[in-house]
């Protein structure tokens, strides 16, 4: 039975956990698996490599944790294709810079069949969106045409509805003014009866004297 470590984690050890691990994400296994291996290479309890990694050495490697992840959404979206990646051309390299971070650098090789293959998927591809933009400008276009066409006729039946409304207008005018007219031709009916009716008649007596009739 091998012996387990109970001494400081090392750079070296530290080094070694984060590349296992990363590897383990970018090739879509679980972290618990890649503690696993890492206690195995350094004689260590699983609890204690993920407990190491989360609460020291996981801060460090933010970027390439990304980038790891990254990487395994291709792989799968390359599966999916059916394009095949040669795991054995993949390298890992952890080096530590002068400002205490960590980059991660790698590199995946693929078949010449493979990547012919994917470009044809991808010319494919934007050939059919070509053709779906050459649609949708025809539509956007004939659109244009038929909104151009409802405002020369908005713009006319506007012209037309102004000129009822001025027609409208001029006669209620000239009703009004014919009413006016017929009022005061009435009013001065009613004033030349009155006068008529006011003025005094008279007639001669036998001796000659003028005497009113009532």
């Amino acid at each position: 039975m091998t012996a387990v470590r109970q001494d400081a984690w090392s750079p070296d050890d530290d080094l070694i956990l984060a590349e296992v691990t990363l590897r383990h994400i970018r090739e879509g296994s679980t972290q618990l698996s890649a503690f696993e291996e890492v206690g195995q290479r350094i004689a260590r309890t699983s609890a204690a490599c993920g407990f190491r990694w989360n609460s020291c050495v996981r801060k460090r490697y933010d970027e390439a944790i990304g980038m790891a992840k990254q990487q395994r959404q291709k792989r799968n979206y390359l599966k999916k294709q059916g394009i095949s990646t040669i795991s054995g051309a993949e390298r890992l390299v952890v080096e530590e810079g002068d400002n205490g971070k960590n980059d991660l650098l790698s590199a995946e090789s693929m078949s010449l069949e493979a990547i012919i293959r994917y470009l044809r998927q991808w010319k494919g591809t934007v050939q059919e969106m070509s053709r779906q933009i050459r649609h949708l400008e025809k539509e956007l276009k004939d659109k244009d045409d038929r909104l151009n066409e409802y405002r020369e006729v908005n713009e006319r039946l506007s012209k037309e509805v102004n000129e009822v409304q001025t027609d409208y207008r001029v006669v209620n005018d000239d009703y009004k003014a014919l009413i006016r007219i017929m009022d005061r031709a009435r009013r001065l009916a009613f004033l030349t009866e009155e006068v008529d009716e006011d003025r005094a008649r008279f007639k001669m007596d036998a001796n000659g004297n003028l005497e009113r009739i009532e």
